[in-house]
């Protein structure tokens, strides 16, 4: 994959990531089952989103092996 389409592909799964994080941790603490230090864009979501946008980036641009140049 490109890594143009790759980078388009990371940075849309991040901002996808995030919106539903966030959304996990309202209705988290609108439930009562987080502590009230817990806070909507926080470092905990920001990081998952990243975490997670990395991950497929990394998968997307992986260096081809011996077989797969042909």
């Amino acid at each position: 994959m490109p890594d143009f389409v790759a980078a388009l592909f990371a940075s849309a799964l991040f901002c996808l990531a995030l919106l539903a994080l966030n959304a996990l941790t309202r209705l988290a603490l609108q439930a009562h089952l987080a502590p009230d230090g817990f806070a909507e864009g926080g470092f905990l979501q920001y990081g998952g989103a990243l975490v997670l946008a990395g991950a497929a980036y990394r998968r997307a641009v992986r260096p081809r092996g011996a077989l797969d140049r042909e």
